[in-house]
């Protein structure tokens, strides 16, 4: 998807960066030298000696910043090796060491020179010129830095010494970062820098700025001599100046604050990203000492006990997702690119929050969240243990320091599932003046905090009594997204609970992308530790799956009721705002009725007979009304109804598709028709044959199972051994032939559910299926008939249907639309990764072609509502698969499984527990259908 905002925020983001690492003109200003690259693209080669692994006791190169690890050197470790090595981890205590040398220009002397690492894995020792910078830094997710200006040779070369140790020293560094569902790593993997500031300078500002307009921000001034003035300048998002004021600073003062209230402001949220701009200048007499700036937005946040989540006093929930910073090829090095890239990504599946699990993100990733609106919980690392208290104290200084002045950032964390040390609970509100809330992402009873209760991994009626108790309801993980299972499996009867209840704040989905690691030991294979990792909604490049599509419709914030009989319908939608800020005056709906392409054409897509545009209708966020598309009289006339809403940025919210045509009138009439001539039937001892134009089918009359297809050319399809039963036990009661409409019809009796099968052929080739079932009343996962193909043969298949992607019962969104996926044997979260998913159920099928190295044959529906099963397929692996499969290949459907999660099945091996839609379908009465074949290129 492509933002029509998208190059403004590059370019701002490009801006910001290269503000952040190039000289500045202004010498009042942070002067900044790059030591090592900016991203994992753009890097620079230092040298190294690594201890242990691959490529290792001999000094030689790397690039930085990266991890070791990517580069060839030293040993690959899975957070959860400790299971298997006894919290031993192999080869784990290997170091890298580094060397570089550089300059400093020499009108840096007299001013203050830091040493800055944006991130390095884990426990660091730096050494300048042969002096230690510091204490060695314990914490691999930071920024740390150094004060070296005693240690620098200005006019000559200094060298840079770092020695990494990929294990900490301290053991509870280990056990909150390293003893983790995650890949661990090594290495300096952010980036490296000098900042030089003027001795009597700006060290901070740390900026308070509420809805209502107030605006303070508490300043840290370093070697203050004399009395001096703070100049403060702030700027809108176009530059223009909003308010102007200056506050006194007094001879050694270490703390200012400074305040203003401004008349009328622009308010930050995730649906208006409004950033200001603050200039603060060190002045004296005039004499500007230095100069820095922020990026911030006004914006309130409140935690309501009893109540709910307030931003801006609006009552907001939140439609959230867990994300690792990871790329397969660099691991958590990543580029602005990758950072921006995913903000869009959870945009586009309208959702509003990210929880940066398990620690915190590149600084990058938060402007952009900044600036295209995404609310963040930001999170101290703590997997399923605590830091202790000595160096977790550092830790948050360092997260809060470097994150406070992101608008973005509603929450901090303190850990993650029993990764919290209370004691730190406090420190937060040390370093950040603007009281944001501090949370728990908790999976363990009594570890609530400030009135949010953020408990993991809820079943549906365990959500439904949280959501009666007095705490406010916000589980920071839930749907468990490994393989195919959670995601959007369930979140339909989830959200639309936690929409409509008054204590639920929302929630954070586990997890955006499969975290499979490309491993330059073998062979560049990309390797997801077993069922590890590969839990993402998303693949390890970001390739979407089915979930991505439902969550799209899901978490709409436009709210459109299902059409019950489009025959009848009226042309007026009922409609809900599920905005918190927007009115759906802003929203733009663009309609088009459509005709698809014919089942024969080698093209999908369809072409627009009619269109048009509205505004959205006068509903506040959270109200309801209707929405009239102002449709030609003919519009039962075409195919389908499409409708696609826009939001006030000019991005797509989604696309709704609704047929309108029943499905025999939705393939062209004239490919189905019969001439005069009927099928002729041939009984042969064990065998029957009905033929028509210059096909045949041939079935055994023992089983009453179709074995054989002639067809005019090519080979013969191995389609057969059917119809099966797929819901139970079936027999043959008595095969015979009879005349039908003019027609000769192959006829199977059989005894069990299964009532009868009637088959027949028209002279120009389409083969009709007549088939009725009953069941006893009852529930029932995979009704309906089974046949069997041969897997290996099949290249494509294309239908008109929902898609792109599979279905299922509690996920069964999708576009009804003509659609074409290519084969793959690919089961979500196994190598290569190749999406979309080919194999599973797809919903709502009018016709669909396969595409065979025998040839192609095609299925239409006559009833609506059918499912077809494409091959054996789970949306869970392990020692069973799970959900079971019907029997055959190929399935025709009445109803279909639904999907749990890995969590799921642990508890009760079924997607029950995760609400209403994962049970299975009820059925009362007899089912009876029709469905059309042909074995074959349809201009034979």
């Amino acid at each position: 998807m492509i933002y029509p905002r998208l190059h403004a925020y590059v370019t701002k983001g490009a801006w910001l960066f290269f503000l952040l690492f190039t000289f500045t003109l202004n010498a009042q200003q942070t002067e900044k030298q790059l030591l090592s690259g900016t991203d994992s693209k753009n890097t620079v080669t230092w040298d190294f000696f690594c201890t242990g692994g691959r490529n290792s006791g001999k000094w030689t190169t790397i690039d930085v910043p990266s991890h070791w690890e990517q580069e060839g050197f030293g040993t690959y470790n899975y957070g959860r090796d400790y299971v298997t090595y006894g919290k031993n981890f192999q080869f784990a205590d290997e170091q890298g060491k580094y060397k570089h040398t550089f300059t400093v220009p020499d009108d840096w002397q007299g001013k203050t020179i830091e040493l800055v690492f944006e991130g390095s894995m884990t426990d660091t020792e730096v050494k300048i010129n042969g002096q230690l910078a510091g204490d060695i830094h314990q914490g691999a997710f930071y920024r740390f830095k150094y004060d070296i200006t005693d240690k620098l040779k200005f006019g000559e070369e200094n060298l840079l010494e770092v020695t990494v140790s990929k294990m900490s020293a301290d053991h509870s560094v280990n056990r909150a970062e390293r003893y983790a569902d995650y890949w661990i790593f090594g290495g300096i993997f952010r980036p490296v820098y000098l900042q030089a500031m003027p001795k009597q300078h700006i060290a901070q500002a740390a900026i308070t700025a509420e809805a209502n307009g107030s605006f303070s921000a508490e300043v840290t001034l370093e070697g203050l001599e004399k009395n001096a003035e703070l100049a403060a300048t702030i700027t809108d998002q176009s530059g223009n100046i909003v308010s102007q004021f200056i506050t006194n600073a007094k001879k050694k003062d270490k703390k200012v604050v400074i305040s203003k209230k401004l008349d009328e402001v622009s308010t930050w949220t995730s649906e208006t990203p409004n950033l200001y701009h603050l200039t603060l200048s060190l002045e004296r007499k005039g004499e500007q000492l230095h100069e820095i700036h922020e990026r911030f937005g006004f914006r309130t946040i409140e935690i309501k006990q009893g109540d709910g989540i307030y931003v801006n006093g609006t009552k907001i929930k939140l439609k959230g997702v867990n994300r690792h910073a990871f790329w397969p090829e660099t691991g958590r090095s990543l580029t602005p690119e990758i950072n921006l890239n995913d903000v869009l990504l959870i945009k586009e599946m309208n959702m509003n929050a990210v929880r940066t699990a398990h620690y915190p993100p590149d600084p990058s990733f938060l402007d952009y969240c900044d600036s295209l609106g995404l609310y963040v919980m930001d999170e101290l690392a703590g997997w399923q243990n605590a830091y202790d208290t000595a160096p977790g104290e550092k830790l948050v200084k360092e997260l809060v320091e470097r994150d406070l002045n992101h608008p973005s950032i509603l929450f901090w964390s303190n850990g993650n599932e029993g990764g919290t040390n209370k004691e730190l609970d406090d420190d937060f509100g040390m370093y950040d003046p603007s009281g944001r809330p501090v949370l728990h992402a908790h999976h363990r009873p009594g570890n609530s905090h400030n009135g949010v209760d953020t408990d993991h991994y809820e079943n549906y009626k365990s959500l439904q009594n949280k959501l009666k108790d007095t705490l406010i309801y916000m589980p920071t993980e839930f749907l468990h997204g490994q393989d195919d299972g959670g995601g959007a499996a369930g979140l339909t009867d989830y959200w639309e609970l936690m929409w409509k209840s008054k204590l639920s704040a929302g929630g954070f989905l586990w997890v955006l992308s499969d975290e499979g690691i490309i491993r330059t030991d073998i062979h560049n294979k990309i390797d997801v530790n077993r069922l590890n990792a590969p839990d993402g909604l998303v693949g390890p490049f970001r390739q979407k799956e089915g979930s991505v599509y439902a969550i799209k419709e899901i978490y709409s914030p436009v709210h459109i009721e299902k059409i019950k009989d489009i025959s009848n319908w009226n042309g007026e939608l009922q409609i809900e705002n599920r905005y918190h800020f927007t009115n759906l005056q802003e929203v733009t709906f663009d309609w088009k009725l459509v005709a698809f392409n014919a089942i024969d054409n080698p093209q999908t897509g369809y072409k627009v007979v009619n269109s048009g545009k509205l505004n959205g209708p006068d509903l506040a966020p959270t109200a309801s009304g209707n929405l009239h598309l102002p449709l030609p009289a003919d519009w039962k006339a075409q195919d389908a109804l499409m409708l696609t809403a826009t939001d006030p940025h000019g991005e797509e919210i989604y696309t709704w598709s609704w047929p309108i045509q029943p499905n025999q009138k939705l393939i062209k009439e004239t490919i189905m028709a019969a001439g005069d001539e009927a099928s002729k039937v041939e009984d042969q001892d064990s065998v029957l044959t009905i033929s028509g134009g210059k096909f045949a089918l041939t079935f055994n009359k023992a089983d009453g199972k179709l074995i054989r297809i002639k067809k005019p050319s090519g080979p013969e399809l191995s389609f057969g051994n059917g119809p099966v039963f797929t819901e139970g036990e079936i027999s043959v009661k008595d095969v015979h032939y009879e005349e039908k409409d003019g027609k000769a019809v192959f006829k199977v009796n059989y005894n069990g559910a299964l009532k009868y099968a009637e088959w027949s052929i028209a002279d120009n080739g389409w083969v009709t299926l007549d088939y009725e079932y009953e069941l006893p009343t009852g529930d029932y996962a995979y009704p309906g008939i089974s046949f069997d193909y041969p897997e290996a043969n099949v290249i494509s298949a294309k239908w008109l249907g929902k898609g792109p992607f599979r279905v299922w019962k509690n996920r069964p969104q999708g576009r009804f639309d003509e659609h074409q996926n290519m084969y793959n044997d690919t089961h979500t979260g196994a190598t290569p990764w190749e999406y979309p998913e080919f194999k599973g159920y797809f919903g709502d099928i009018a016709w669909m072609e396969i595409n065979t190295a025998q040839g192609k044959f095609y299925v239409v529906a006559k009833e609506p509502n059918l499912y077809v099963r494409l091959f054996d397929f789970y949306g869970i692996s392990g020692p069973r698969g799970y959900p079971a499969l019907p029997e055959g290949d190929i399935s025709f459907l009445d109803a279909i499984p639904a999907l749990g999660s890995k969590l799921a099945l642990g508890i009760t091996g079924n997607a029950g527990v995760y609400g209403p839609m994962g049970e299975n379908t009820h059925l009362d009465g007899p089912v009876k259908r029709t469905l059309y074949f042909y074995f074959g290129i349809l201009q034979d």
